[in-house]
């Protein structure tokens, strides 16, 4: 009986350990505490996938005055390069990081996310960050944090991008859902922010309707008396040893 215990044990633990090794993660990242009674503050996040650029984002960030954080792809930065130049002249409120080279999920084994195949492989990880950040330092920008395609990654893979010298790029609030929520929804979800919040969405789907949303829920943040950070102004904690 307790050889037919220890077994199972072992296999218990076997099968766990497997388990915790292919699982993905979606990491959350939040601003540290303040002292109580300080401004309210979040920190915007934005990526910059593919495609062109949401007008409509941007110029309501350089209007008012707002910093952001701005995650782009090599693929991006190949079709946008006057935006790039002005995000890059702004360097009082752009914070400019790596999205990646493809916007390829950075997970190291053979997975679909959302329909968008992994890089599959500690290579195809390795050239998808570090193409992402080949193509910011041509233009004379040296990023020092990584957001992966889809924000999910394996637990390897993150271990991966740590050793490359980069910290990972969580969230605590999905404004727009992949750019794919109605302007309403969006809106409701930027504006209940609360202090300490990281926000994730989109400046490059300039059709799509959550760009509106977007805008708003900034601005309501704003009227609300918020403060915006860059990820680089404020300490941060990330869960899955993503940062520290």
């Amino acid at each position: 009986m307790k050889t037919f215990l220890a077994t199972l044990l072992v296999v218990v633990s076997t099968s766990y350990a497997c388990l915790a090794s292919t699982r993905l993660v979606e990491p959350r990242l939040v601003l540290q505490k303040q002292e109580a009674g300080s401004r309210p503050r979040v920190a915007l996040t934005l990526d910059a996938c593919g495609g062109t650029t949401d007008e409509r984002i941007l110029s309501t960030l350089i209007d008012n005055n707002i910093p952001a954080t701005i995650f782009v792809t090599a693929r991006w930065l190949k079709r946008n390069g006057a935006v790039f130049a002005i995000l890059k002249a702004r360097s009082d409120l752009f914070e400019i990081e790596n999205h990646g080279a493809m916007h390829v999920p950075t997970v190291d084994r053979p997975a679909s996310i959302y329909g968008i195949a992994a890089a599959g492989s500690t290579q195809a990880v390795e050239a998808e960050v570090a193409g992402g950040a080949a193509a910011i330092a041509a233009q004379g920008v040296a990023p020092h944090w990584f957001r992966g395609a889809t924000a999910k990654y394996s637990l390897s893979s993150i271990g991966q991008i740590r050793r490359m010298g980069f910290r990972i790029a969580g969230y605590s609030v999905n404004g727009d859902g992949g750019s794919l929520l109605g302007a309403s929804v969006a809106e409701k979800r930027i504006a209940a922010a609360k202090d300490g919040d990281v926000i994730i969405a989109h400046i490059n789907q300039p059709a799509h309707a959550a760009g509106d949303g977007v805008v708003r829920g900034i601005l309501d943040l704003k009227v609300k008396g918020f403060a915006f950070v860059r990820l680089d102004d404020a300490m941060e904690d990330g869960s899955d040893d993503t940062i520290n």
